[in-house]
């Protein structure tokens, strides 16, 4: 059954709208009409070659959407259900699933190298980090999809598969922020506002945003921010000046850039932490010299998705969501049609908006 789909051909190469070829699913897959899909950053690094991916393949990682058929030996799914797409199922068995760290899962991403599907002239395509969202449906392997939450609106519910995820982990499972603390979170794009969100969940007495643009401020207030600083070379200066001099307790960055990392880092007190979630590319190099790294006593942590594992944290975040705390229809600025992808993909790489969010 065909499709449409966006393709990316070979990496730095446009996308392309056009049609697919999806096979019924096999023993231990299910098939997923798509009801939504985030355009995230990631999906941006995927078509830049910043993040290797198989090409041919269909990006798009972050979705939700309605179980139209499964596979033999499939029972915790059944068509009609609304699903979330979760893109880095954990196997289990590594040794990183052995100590319960499912998010460094060695074997999450297999399934990416796999072809799923075929263009109408025949040739292999690969799902981008596993779900291939950027289509009308997909075929998933069912430990890849998640019921949604009761309560949830199933367009809203795609947000859940990355940006909140990635956020609200960030802050409650990477950074561990605690009541009262001040935190700032560099990168008001969907993620930072779910970092934001978070933040404000946690209890934080001061919370700064920070971002290239200065057209996100309201974005960012709007989110939990009480405080927004347009970045820049004084940064960490500024902050440090709204916290009584000291800095704050805890960074998050969402940006992934070498600068942002610095400067979150300088904008943290001393014995504070910063938590980098930002995808950068091998280029983005972060200088510390020994002497500050000792005086400092700071702590830089790494994040993948969260340190979150979605069978856990859905039914916490649906919780946050049904109390009214967790607004995720805020972290989207724009609801657009599959043919605006690459129009999402420029507003990116200009700093533009939020969360752009396909609707189907």
């Amino acid at each position: 059954m065909a499709v449409r789909a966006a393709v990316l051909p070979a990496v730095g190469s446009p996308l392309e709208i056009t049609g697919i070829e999806l096979p019924d699913p096999g023993p231990g897959q299910v098939r997923v009409r798509l009801a939504a899909a985030g355009v995230c950053h990631s999906d941006l690094s995927l078509s830049d070659g910043t993040m290797r991916v198989p090409v041919p393949a269909v990006l798009g990682h972050e979705g939700a959407g309605t179980v139209v058929a499964v596979g033999e030996g499939v029972g915790h799914v059944s068509p009609g259900d609304g699903v979330v797409l979760n893109w880095a199922p954990s196997c289990g068995g590594c040794h990183a699933c052995s100590l319960g760290e499912v998010w460094l899962c060695a074997n999450a991403l297999k399934g990416a190298a796999d072809v799923y599907a075929r263009t109408t002239e025949g040739t292999g395509l690969h799902p981008g980090l596993n779900v291939a969202a950027f289509a009308e449906e997909t075929v998933v392997s069912a430990s890849c999809v998640l019921p949604v939450p009761d309560g949830v609106p199933l367009t809203d519910a795609a947000l859940l598969g990355c940006a909140v995820l990635t956020g609200y982990g960030a802050v409650h499972h990477a950074a561990r922020v605690r009541q009262g603390e001040t935190v700032a979170v560099f990168g008001v794009g969907g993620v930072g506002l779910a970092a934001l969100q978070a933040a404000r969940i946690a209890g934080a007495s001061k919370i700064v945003a920070v971002d290239v643009s200065p057209g996100k401020e309201d974005l960012a207030r709007a989110a939990g921010a009480t405080d927004y600083v347009v970045a820049s070379e004084t940064t960490a200066r500024e902050i440090r000046g709204l916290t009584g001099k000291q800095g704050v307790d805890v960074a998050v960055e969402c940006a992934g850039r070498a600068v942002s990392i610095r400067a979150a880092w300088d904008s943290t007190r001393r014995g504070g932490r910063t938590t980098v979630v930002g995808i950068g590319g091998k280029d983005q190099q972060v200088t510390f010299n020994a002497l500050e790294i000792f005086h400092w006593g700071r702590t830089l942590s790494g994040c993948v998705y969260g340190n979150s594992d979605p069978a856990k944290d859905l039914p916490v975040l649906a919780g946050h969501i049904r109390a009214g705390r967790l607004d995720l229809s805020a972290l989207v600025t724009e609801r657009i049609s599959l043919d605006g992808i690459p129009a999402a993909f420029e507003n990116m790489l200009a700093g533009k908006g939020g969360r752009a969010l396909v609707v189907f």
